[in-house]
């Protein structure tokens, strides 16, 4: 059987609920424009891979969005809570093969989604590794909730420790490329998406003025 299942996590785009962090450089305003254009990239590089996707919004589903794929609310009482039931919801669905992606990668593509469903292919889990420290995709072939649970989310060493916890109890890992996420302004202005977008630039420069 071969069924994979590409997860999408998408904030809803709420002005003042999305990059905070990069929101207290660029204002709220700002941080809402970035987040848009993010959101719309995520949306482009899922949208020819060929196979079943579901998006999960963080409050609630918007229906401009992703027109036409399997849509619900994310459930649960923390970021590892809500993966792993979005995953179990997948599992018991039928999927055997499933990878789970957020929605504020710049360079991010669907290369980089099917190399994750491939790797599933010959190995238990896969990460898309972030350059913070943590990921920016996650994959299983069977449901481990260990991966979830008890981690530090949000802080450098979250990968670091959940593979060797998976080590620790012969998991098979495969790892993808280093991708950066946008959660600074230093992250932000570094990053080739928007030295590219003069829109959003200036955009940016008229907020900021």
């Amino acid at each position: 059987m071969n069924k994979p299942l590409v997860i999408v996590f998408v904030k809803n785009i709420t002005l003042g609920t999305v990059k905070t962090r990069l929101a207290k450089t660029i204002g709220k305003l700002g941080a809402f424009e970035v987040y848009t254009e993010l959101v719309k990239l995520t949306e482009k590089a899922t949208e020819n891979l060929g196979v079943d996707k579901r998006i999960y919004f963080s409050n609630r589903i918007v229906e401009n969005q992703w027109k036409g794929e399997f849509k619900a609310v994310q459930h649960g009482n923390d970021l590892g809570d809500r993966m792993c039931n979005a995953f179990k919801d997948g599992f018991d669905a039928g999927y055997n093969r499933i990878v789970l992606i957020g929605s504020d990668l710049p360079d991010i593509n669907s290369k980089h989604i099917m190399n994750g469903l491939k790797a599933l292919e010959e190995h238990d889990v896969v990460f898309g590794p972030a350059e913070d420290g943590g990921y920016y995709l996650v994959g299983m072939s069977k449901m481990n909730a260990n991966i979830f649970t008890n981690k530090p989310w949000s802080q450098p060493h979250l990968l670091t420790e959940t593979l060797q916890e998976l080590q620790k109890n012969n998991v098979s890992v495969s790892t993808l490329d280093t991708l950066n996420d946008i959660d600074t302004y230093e992250d932000l202005i570094a990053s080739d998406f928007y030295k590219s977008n003069i829109k959003l630039q200036e955009k940016i420069q008229q907020l900021n003025d």
